[in-house]
């Protein structure tokens, strides 16, 4: 299977989750950087997709990145993230965004759930507010947030990775 058939624009993903939600099935939506993945990603991918029947996962773009990031981020293009990402198996769909929040896929997607990983608690999603709106429930999902990529890239850029 060609992995980047998973990989779709905002409009081509909305007319798919249409259908699945005329077919009853739970969206989740996920997100991050995914910039060189590790075991926490996988998990918090695989926590996710319990939480419902679809996961989309939205990587964020090569300008969000490096805007939330800071210099030398992302260390793979955006293409190249979101094609790792499709090729995790709990993942039925990718989407690429350039917004520094997942407000707006949010508001157009409107899926059942917003899984969101350890590093936040219910207290502090950033998108808790317009989840609630718009009757979105949020779960925190994966293990607990002892992976970091930015630690990851710093011990490989000293040599002791």
């Amino acid at each position: 299977m060609d992995t980047r058939t998973k990989i779709l624009s905002r409009e081509e993903l909305k007319r798919r989750l249409d259908e699945h939600r005329r077919g009853g099935r739970r969206i989740v939506l996920a997100n991050g950087c995914f910039d060189v993945l590790h075991v926490g990603h996988i998990r918090y991918l695989e926590g996710a997709r319990r939480e419902g029947d679809v996961l989309v996962v939205a990587v964020n773009s090569d300008s969000s990145e490096h805007e939330l990031k800071g210099p030398g981020r992302p260390a793979l293009p955006q293409q190249a993230r979101a094609e790792l990402v499709a090729a995790i198996a709990a993942v039925n769909y990718v989407t690429i965004f350039d917004e520094l929040t997942v407000e707006p896929l949010l508001t157009e997607l409107r899926p059942g759930v917003h899984a969101k990983g350890t590093d936040y608690t219910a207290a502090t999603v950033p998108e808790r507010a317009i989840a609630a709106r718009l009757g979105i429930r949020v779960a925190i999902v994966g293990d607990p947030k002892d992976h970091s990529t930015t630690d990851l890239l710093r011990q490989v850029r000293r040599g002791d990775g």
